[in-house]
C-alpha cells in the first residue's frame, strides 16, 4: 500500500526553488463540512498570513506559554493538546486544507478557544510572524521521511531549519519531534545532537520515551501495524 505522505509527489526540476519548504502539496479532496469549516471558523480559529510579527497575547486574549504544532495532518493530536492542556495557548500550520477544515470542526465541537490555526508554508510563519524568543515549544511529528537519497536535502529537519527553530523558542524551551522511519530518526538525531543551541534530554545520542502529552493517532498506529517503530527526540533550547 502505498504511503500517503508519498503520494502525488511532483517530480523535481531543474527550476525547482532550492529552499526548502515545510511541505509539498498534494492533490486532496475538501469535503463539503471541510470547506464550510473555512467560512464559518476561519475567523474564530484562523491565522492569517502576514509578514509582520503577531502579538501573540492579543491573539488568544490572554498570556500562557505557546506552542507550536507543524504539519498537523488531520488536527488529531493537536485537538487533543488543545482540550487536555488548557493551561497552554496552541498554532498549529498545516498546508493542506482538509486537515485544517477538519480540525477547525473538531474545535468548534469541543468548544475550546486556545488553538489557531495557519494555512501557509512554516518556514515563512517562523521567519516573517513568530518573534523571537517567543514560543515555550515547537511539536513536529511524523514529517515527510523523503526516504529516497537524492530528495534528503528536502527534509525539514536540517541544521538551518533547527537553527531558525532556536531563535524562536525561549531559552528552557522544547522541541519534540518524532518518526516512524528509522533513517530519518537517524538523521534527524544526529542533526540536534550536532546543534550548539539544543541539549538532548535523554543525553547525547538517545531517543526519550514517548511523553503523556503525544497521543498515538491513527496514522501512527497504522504504522505500528505495518511493523514500523516510533521514535521520539526531545532537545531542550539552551
Amino acid at each position: 500500500m502505498t504511503d500517503p505522505r508519498h503520494a502525488n509527489r511532483p517530480s523535481e526540476t531543474a527550476s525547482e526553488s532550492r529552499r526548502v519548504r515545510s511541505f509539498v502539496l498534494r492533490q486532496g479532496r475538501i469535503t463539503p463540512a471541510q470547506q464550510q469549516a473555512f467560512e464559518s471558523h476561519w475567523s474564530r480559529f484562523g491565522l492569517d498570513f502576514t509578514p509582520t510579527n503577531v502579538d501573540l497575547d492579543d491573539l488568544y486574549g490572554r498570556s500562557a506559554p505557546v506552542v507550536l504544532e507543524i504539519g498537523f495532518g488531520n488536527g488529531e493530536q493537536l485537538l487533543h493538546a488543545g482540550i487536555h492542556e488548557p493551561e497552554k495557548n496552541f498554532i498549529g500550520i498545516e498546508v493542506h486544507r482538509p486537515g485544517v477544515g477538519r480540525l477547525m470542526n473538531g474545535l468548534a465541537e469541543a468548544g475550546i478557544d486556545n488553538v489557531r490555526v495557519s494555512n501557509h508554508d512554516a518556514v515563512e510563519v517562523l521567519e516573517k510572524q513568530i518573534s523571537p524568543g517567543s514560543l515555550a515549544e515547537v511539536r513536529i511529528y511524523f514529517p515527510d521521511p523523503w526516504p529516497k537519497k537524492r530528495h534528503h536535502k528536502r527534509r525539514l529537519i536540517q541544521p538551518d531549519f533547527v537553527r531558525l527553530l532556536a531563535t524562536r523558542v525561549a531559552p528552557g524551551g522544547l522541541l519534540h519531534l518524532a518518526t516512524d522511519w528509522a533513517e530519518y530518526a537517524e538523521h534527524m538525531l544526529e542533526v540536534l545532537d550536532a546543534s550548539a543551541e539544543w541539549r538532548n534530554r535523554a543525553g547525547l545520542g538517545a531517543y526519550s520515551p514517548t511523553p503523556a502529552w503525544r497521543i498515538n493517532t491513527h496514522f501512527e498506529k497504522r504504522g505500528v501495524r505495518l511493523g514500523h517503530g516510533v521514535w521520539d527526540l526531545i532537545h531542550e533550547k539552551v
